[in-house]
């Protein structure tokens, strides 16, 4: 384990906030894989401050194994750590740092693998993906992914290591994240019921998203294997209004729906904009310009593959493990998937034990599991 805990240290010192660049951290990445022989495509972000790199080593061209890890991590701001956050520390069988479980570690263990496979006779590509703001809705993959197939050719299948315990996750559920701006009418909070309150408005709509909440609970799409079985609407935050004394005339939510593969992501986008236009309608007579505008800002695909599929064999054979799952969290398998690549989702690390938390870790047996795992993806490749 010696060198993957290294490679873990020098990962964890970098603090790539997703709110931060992660430029430095990029710079470790291109001197490591590139001393080693990689190939190397960065692409930058459309600020500059941000990048991410496809890499292969071995044949040029398709085929072979793509190993996907993100490069951000999730700030510690708020959070009472008793360890540095952003220092590797090893106590027992354990190792605390953010990052260590989200995904760090995972990419640790590709980087060892990666040295490995320099000095391997490969007869098949190894490929890396490695991006940034996964955290904040999975853009960077969102912005890099149309140049995978030029870059270094699409693989025979991708593996993508967000924490499962080195269970083989079979799915997970789409994301997409939604502005809402409600419009009404400014005046004196002393005449407040001559006017259109936009906070109001945005309650109304609200009421409506709850509504529709419980419909489809109650009535809609379900699948056993999540905890919770169904498509879901959430409201995550509200505000308006400049002062007590006036009538606000904007008000602006964020929302999100997140949607079983059998729920289709523009049919829930239909369904909200109905809601909205539900809520406002009443409103018109006194004041016809009264309206919500609900326009998405950010999306990823879910996951849905058959437990039967070649793919989820080939890994759980490579993970030594039987066991397959569905995971609550989103991750970038739905963008490979969307190319046509047989992807599933495998890492070290326990996402419900640890992710986003405090005082984050991983268990050293996890990290072994996981390179033991690489070696075995590394003989399919030699």
């Amino acid at each position: 384990m010696g060198e993957t805990l290294e490679i873990l240290e020098r990962l964890v010192a970098f603090p790539t906030v997703s709110a931060d660049s992660n430029l430095a951290m990029v710079a470790y990445l291109r001197e490591f894989l590139g001393s080693r022989g990689f190939e190397l495509h960065q692409i930058d972000d459309p600020t500059g401050q941000k990048a991410g790199l496809f890499a292969t080593l071995g044949p040029s061209g398709p085929g072979g194994i793509l190993l996907s890890a993100h490069t951000d991590v999730v700030p510690v701001e708020g959070q009472t750590w008793t360890r540095p956050p952003f220092e590797l520390t090893r106590e027992g069988r354990r190792v605390f740092g953010r990052g260590t479980t989200d995904m760090k570690g995972f990419l640790a263990c590709a980087l060892a693998a990666a040295d490995r496979a320099s000095r391997a006779d490969l007869v098949r590509p190894f490929k890396l993906s490695l991006s940034y703001d996964e955290e904040v809705g999975c853009l960077g993959i969102a912005h890099m992914i149309g140049e995978l197939e030029g870059a270094i050719g699409l693989p025979d299948l991708a593996i993508v290591g967000e924490p499962t315990s080195m269970q083989v996750a079979i799915g997970h559920k789409g994301k997409c994240g939604l502005r809402a701006v409600c419009h009404g009418q400014s005046g004196h909070s002393a005449l407040a019921p001559k006017f259109v309150n936009a906070l109001h408005l945005a309650a109304d709509f609200m009421a409506e998203l709850r509504a529709l909440q419980d419909r489809l609970a109650a009535t809609g799409a379900r699948d056993a294997d999540y905890g919770v079985p169904y498509s879901t609407a959430h409201v995550g935050k509200l505000s308006g209004g400049m002062a007590l004394n006036m009538v606000p005339d904007r008000a602006e939510m964020l929302l999100e729906y997140r949607h079983l593969a059998t729920d289709r992501s523009v049919d829930l986008l239909a369904a909200i904009r109905q809601v909205a236009e539900r809520a406002a309608a009443p409103y018109r007579p006194q004041f016809p310009d009264a309206r919500i505008e609900v326009e998405p800002y950010m999306a990823y695909p879910g996951l849905d593959v058959p437990a039967d599929a070649p793919v989820v064999q080939t890994v759980m054979e490579l993970a030594q493990t039987r066991e397959t799952t569905k995971v609550s969290y989103g991750t970038e398998a739905g963008f490979f998937a969307g190319l046509g690549i047989p992807t599933v989702v495998c890492g070290p690390g326990s996402m419900d034990d640890q992710g986003h938390k405090p005082d984050e870790s991983i268990a050293i047996a996890h990290l072994q599991a996981c390179d033991a795992m690489l070696d075995r993806v590394l003989r399919q490749l030699g």
